[in-house]
C-alpha cells in the first residue's frame, strides 16, 4: 500500500506542478452550485444551471452520474486485470461509493468536475484512491460522459417518434376513404385521401427511425479509456470498460476516440432531429393553411384552440403554432451545432458538447410531443372536403389519361382539351359538375381542329363523362403501387403497423441491453467492496 501511496503522491505532484493555478480539486467548496461556480470561474466545464432534459432518466444521469459510474467501471476494470492489488481496488471502491452515497444526502455535492469528485473520494479515503486515475483523462471521461449522453437523449427521441407515428397511423386508419385535393405549388394538383397524406408523412419519419437504427451503431461506441487521446503506460482493458458501461464497442483510434467522433457523431444525431423537424414543419403549416380558409375542412377541436381577446369569432390554433415553432427552433439549433464545430482546431471544447449545451433533443421531443397533441385534436370533415375537390378541376389530369387508354386519343391532344375546358370554365365558375355537356362536346372539337386531327364526336356519353371527373371515380381506380386507392391504403397502413412495431422491439431492445449493462456493473462493483459495505 505504501507503494500506491507513492504513486498517488507523485500523481497529486504532477497535477499541482502544471496547473497551479487551475486545480479544480483544490477549490475549496460546500455545495454543488458553489463546486460548479469555482470550476466555471476558472474556464472548467461546469454547468451553470439545471440543464434541459429529454426524460426523467436522463435529467438523473446528469456529468456527476456519468462521472462515478465511469469510477466505477474503471475500479472493475482494473482490478480485473491486475493492474494494482485487492486491497487498493478495495479502499477505491470504498471511495467511490461514499462520493455516490453522500451525494444523495440533504448536505451532500453533485460536482461536475472530474477533479472535483476525485477530491470527495479522496478525502473519505485518502490519497492512494487517486490511482483510479492511472491512464486516464478528464478527454476521455468527459467523452464518454457526451458519447453516453448523446445515445440516451437519441433513444428518447426515438421513442418520441414511435408515438407520433402511431398516433397518425391511427388517424390514417380512420381516413383511408376521405378524399382531399394534394397539392404541388400551392395548387390543388390531384385528388388524394387523408389516410394516404398520413401514411406518407408516418413513412417519412419511419425514415428518421431507421437512421437513428443505423447511427446506432457509430454512436454506442466508448471512447473510454484512451487519456487524453494517444493511450498510456498503464494496460487498462478499453473493451471491458465499454462493456460495463453498456457500449457496443470501442472507438479504435485513440486520437478519434475523444477529438474526432465528437463532430461526426453529434452532426448525424442532431442532423435527424433536423431532417423531422423539417417535415413537422411543413405538416403544421399544411393544417395552418386551412385558417385561411372561410369553412376549413381540417380544425382542431373547439377546447383545443384559444379565443381572441377582441375578436370573437376567432378560434387561434396555439397547439399548430407552438409546435411549428418548436420545429423551426430544432433546425436553428442544428444549424447552431454545426457553427460550433466549424472552423475550429481538433482537441477544442467548442464542438464537444454543444448538443447538450444548446438543448437540441429536449426540443426535439417537445416538438415531436406538440405535433401528437395536434393530431390528437384533429377533426375532419369528410363532406367539406369532398366539396373542396368537387369545386375545381382536380380530376382533369386524369380525363387526359382516360381518353388515351380507352379512346386511343394522343396524350398531348387530351391535355391540351382538358386544359383549354379549365380555362373556359374557371371565369364562368363553372365545374365538372356544372359545365354544360354541349360545352363540352364543342371544346373536344375545337381542340382536334387545333392539333389538325380528324374530327369525331366527344367519345364519352354526359353520364361516363361526369363520372370519371368525380373525385371518388380516379381515387377508386387509381392503379399500382403506393397510390391512395383503398385496397393500396390499407395494404400500406398494414405494413406501417407492422415496421412500427418493429422499431418499438428495436428500442425496447436496446434499452434492455443498457439496463443489463447496468445491473452487470452493479454487480461487479458490489463485489468490489468490503463485505460489511457491501452488506
Amino acid at each position: 500500500m505504501k507503494y500506491f501511496a507513492c504513486i498517488a503522491g507523485g500523481v497529486s505532484l504532477l497535477i499541482a506542478s502544471t496547473a497551479l493555478a487551475a486545480d479544480t480539486g483544490q477549490l475549496p467548496c460546500k455545495t454543488t452550485q458553489e463546486c460548479n461556480e469555482n470550476a466555471a470561474k476558472v474556464g472548467a466545464n461546469a454547468p451553470s444551471g439545471t440543464l434541459p432534459s429529454t426524460s426523467k432518466s436522463d435529467a438523473a444521469e446528469d456529468q456527476f452520474y456519468w462521472l462515478n459510474k465511469i469510477n466505477k467501471a474503471s475500479t472493475v476494470m482494473l482490478m480485473e486485470e491486475g493492474i494494482f492489488p485487492k486491497d487498493v481496488g478495495q479502499l477505491i471502491a470504498k471511495g467511490v461509493e461514499y462520493t455516490i452515497s453522500q451525494a444523495k444526502q440533504p448536505d451532500g455535492k453533485r460536482p461536475s468536475d472530474v477533479l472535483q469528485i476525485e477530491k470527495i473520494m479522496t478525502d473519505k479515503v485518502g490519497e492512494e484512491a487517486s490511482v483510479i486515475h492511472a491512464g486516464r483523462s478528464r478527454q476521455d471521461m468527459y467523452a464518454t460522459y457526451r458519447a453516453a449522453k448523446l445515445r440516451n437523449q437519441t433513444l428518447d427521441f426515438a421513442e418520441a417518434l414511435l408515438g407520433l407515428r402511431a398516433r397518425l397511423l391511427a388517424k390514417a386508419a380512420d381516413n383511408l376513404d376521405t378524399l382531399m385535393p394534394g397539392y404541388t405549388n400551392g395548387v390543388q394538383a390531384v385528388p388524394i385521401t387523408y389516410g394516404h397524406y398520413l401514411l406518407a408523412y408516418e413513412e417519412s419519419l419511419e425514415r428518421d427511425q431507421q437512421r437513428i437504427s443505423d447511427a446506432w451503431r457509430r454512436l454506442n461506441l466508448s471512447p473510454m479509456g484512451v487519456g487524453v487521446m494517444s493511450g498510456s503506460i498503464w494496460p487498462l482493458n478499453r473493451a471491458r470498460l465499454a462493456q460495463l458501461l453498456g457500449f457496443d464497442g470501442i472507438v479504435e483510434n485513440s486520437m478519434d476516440a475523444n477529438q474526432v467522433i465528437p463532430f461526426d457523431n453529434q452532426l448525424e444525431a442532431t442532423a435527424i432531429a433536423n431532417s423531422a423537424a423539417i417535415r413537422v414543419g411543413v405538416m403544421m403549416q399544411d393544417l395552418h393553411t386551412q385558417y385561411a380558409e372561410v369553412r376549413p375542412w381540417l380544425l382542431l377541436q373547439e377546447g383545443s384552440t384559444y379565443t381572441s381577446s377582441a375578436m370573437p369569432q376567432k378560434r387561434n390554433p396555439g397547439l399548430i403554432m407552438q409546435a411549428r415553432i418548436a420545429a423551426s427552433d430544432v433546425v436553428g439549433l442544428s444549424d447552431a451545432v454545426s457553427i460550433r464545430a466549424h472552423n475550429v482546431t481538433s482537441g477544442m471544447v467548442d464542438y464537444k458538447f454543444e448538443f447538450e449545451d444548446l438543448g437540441l433533443f429536449p426540443r426535439a421531443i417537445k416538438m415531436v410531443n406538440a405535433a401528437d397533441r395536434v393530431f390528437d385534436a384533429i377533426m375532419v370533415d369528410k363532406a367539406r372536403a369532398k366539396e373542396e375537390l368537387e369545386s375545381d378541376w382536380t380530376s382533369t389530369m386524369n380525363l387526359a389519361e382516360l381518353l388515351l387508354q380507352t379512346h386511343q386519343i394522343p396524350f398531348r391532344v387530351g391535355h391540351g382539351f382538358a386544359s383549354q375546358m379549365v380555362s373556359y370554365a374557371r371565369p364562368l365558375n363553372l365545374t365538372p359538375k356544372t359545365i354544360p355537356f354541349n360545352t363540352v362536346t364543342d371544346l373536344f372539337a375545337k381542340t382536334l381542329a387545333k392539333f389538325n386531327m380528324p374530327a369525331q364526336a366527344f367519345p364519352m356519353s354526359e353520364a361516363e363523362f361526369r363520372e370519371v371527373m368525380s373525385p371518388e371515380w380516379i381515387v377508386t381506380h387509381t392503379k399500382g403501387v403506393g397510390g391512395p386507392q383503398p385496397a393500396e391504403t390499407g395494404r400500406m397502413l398494414k405494413e406501417a403497423e407492422r415496421r412500427l412495431d418493429a422499431d418499438k422491439a428495436w428500442l425496447a431492445g436496446q434499452r434492455d441491453k443498457l439496463a443489463k449493462a447496468d445491473a452487470a456493473l452493479d454487480r461487479a462493483f458490489a463485489a468490489l467492496l468490503p463485505q460489511d459495505k457491501a452488506q
